[in-house]
């Protein structure tokens, strides 16, 4: 899986910065994470733990085609899931399936925590109920483990010695928590095509080639992912193509639209909006101020300043 998806939190390590040994930067961020051992390396892109100071009190994370666990261990953060939702205040931590739509996460001075980015699919084994029914609304650890359980996970975790330590015991927990999930191979293989194409399969082959009905499909993947097959596609096409944006060189918006297979560039425009909230020049415009701001930060990558 490209880096683009492994970015789909203010914790997620930019491109570049070695995931085994972790990164930080001048302004003392502490990032460190590492791909887990099998099976969960199948489920998951990497562990991470994250401390220090975020770059802006307020950050937005479009959406992308990955799932998030944060397990929180400082003061609460607050999420808005989108313009229509109110604002929550998350103590112990929230489980986010696939987003369609842009979040926004508001962080304290200071934030620590351990988390998971998770493949699209990689939730499905962890979750009481289908991914549908937390489908752009974020819920707490509490709702989806327990108070009991994620009670004594954080203790163990404040307890532990240091980072990778945490991320040896969070792994564990993840690991004895790990179910049969019906349909998983099904809705991981369709997956793993549409990333593999960045997008652009045409959906209508896809369940051709895995002997089902579209309608099977689509329903496996709502109730793993979230999503069906097409959001996904279109999520992981408007990923790719702003991942081939270099907010510090000139773009050409008809070629990149063109390349990515958009219709025409008001087509890819419209997509823009949708996923961000912003035209593509604002984004950019944005972009520009995170890296001129925090050069080299180690948040940089996908989350965008909403101050």
């Amino acid at each position: 899986m490209p880096a683009a998806a492994r970015l789909d939190h203010p914790g997620a390590m930019p491109a570049g910065v070695d995931r085994e040994h972790g990164g930080g930067d001048a302004v003392g961020v502490e990032y460190v994470s590492r791909v887990p051992r099998p099976p969960l390396d199948g489920l998951i892109d990497d562990l991470y733990y994250l401390e220090g100071a975020p770059p802006y009190a307020r950050l937005t994370l479009p959406p992308m085609p990955a799932a998030l666990l944060i397990v929180n261990l400082g003061a609460p953060f607050r999420v808005r899931a989108g313009t229509d939702i109110e604002t929550a205040e998350y103590a112990d931590g929230c489980v986010v399936t696939m987003p369609t739509r842009a979040f926004e996460f508001g962080y304290p001075s200071r934030t620590r925590s351990v988390g998971v980015h998770f493949k699209p699919w990689g939730l499905a084994p962890l979750l009481p109920m289908p991914a549908a029914e937390l489908c752009d609304r974020p819920a707490t650890v509490e709702q989806v483990w327990g108070r009991p359980a994620i009670a004594e996970l954080r203790d163990r975790l404040a307890a532990a010695d240091g980072p990778h330590e945490m991320l040896t015991l969070l792994e564990e927990e993840l690991m004895r928590r790990l179910r049969e999930t019906a349909g998983l191979g099904l809705v991981r293989h369709t997956s793993s095509v549409i990333a593999a194409t960045g997008g652009t399969v045409a959906i209508g082959d896809l369940s051709v080639a895995a002997g089902v009905s579209s309608t099977h499909l689509a329903q496996r993947f709502k109730e793993l992912i979230g999503v069906t097959p097409k959001r996904l596609a279109r999520t992981w096409r408007f990923t790719a193509t702003v991942f081939a944006i270099n907010p510090a060189r000139p773009i050409d918006w008809g070629d990149l639209a063109a390349g990515a297979g958009y219709f025409d560039q008001a087509h890819f425009g419209h997509e823009f909006r949708e996923f961000t909230g912003l035209t593509p020049t604002r984004y950019v415009e944005i972009r520009q101020r995170f890296l001129r701001e925090h050069p080299g930060h180690a948040l940089d990558g996908w989350p965008l300043p909403a101050d």
